[in-house]
């Protein structure tokens, strides 16, 4: 049984976060930023990891403190409260924030992954959201990243089902190597 299936009323995992978290090793440590009601928190918790999760909804994150460590916070108007810490890896979707982008970034581990997908420019045609404040200007989230992380995958485009513009990153924060590390693209069997 899927964790959302086990959960009535929590959405299913991303599919670019499925897709990526073969990246994620099982025992990391995972912050999902604006977690919401905790379709990643539980996914990730489901797959070994130790999550913590942030949400300004103390309603939404309710039921998730059996599985992670849960924090309710105003990100956007009060202090970032993992100033010093870094995760294995970094989720959000469908939470911009720009002031944090900076922050969140800097949260990625060495070795670490952030996998971040959220609203674009474009969506204002189809739908909510549709205040500019709230959607990705071309190549925004690379331009986030540039310098930090290494971009393992990017998208930027308009998703069918349902109709959406998106913005969306895989990327890593690298360790010095003596030989090129391996980031695959697709799990391994």
């Amino acid at each position: 049984m899927s964790a959302a299936a086990a959960h009535p009323g929590v959405s299913h995992p991303s599919p670019w976060i499925r897709r990526w978290s073969h990246l994620v090793p099982a025992t990391a440590t995972v912050l999902d930023v604006a977690c919401g009601s905790g379709r990643h928190v539980r996914w990730f918790a489901s797959r070994g990891a130790r999550v913590t999760g942030v949400d300004r909804d103390a309603g939404a994150v309710e039921g998730l403190r059996e599985i992670a460590e849960i924090l309710v916070a105003d990100i956007e108007s009060g202090p970032w409260p993992f100033e010093g810490r870094r995760f294995d890896a970094v989720v959000v979707t469908h939470y911009l924030w720009r002031p944090l982008l900076p922050r969140i970034v800097e949260a990625v581990a060495p070795g670490g992954v952030l996998l971040y997908e959220t609203f674009a420019t474009g969506q204002e045609t189809v739908g909510r959201p549709s205040n500019p404040h709230f959607l990705l200007r071309p190549g925004e989230l690379l331009d986030a990243v540039r310098g930090e992380l290494r971009v393992v995958a990017y998208e930027d485009g308009f998703l069918d089902e349902p109709a959406r513009y998106v913005q969306r990153v895989a990327a890593v924060r690298e360790r010095a190597a003596a030989c090129a590390p391996r980031y695959p693209l697709e799990p391994l069997p």
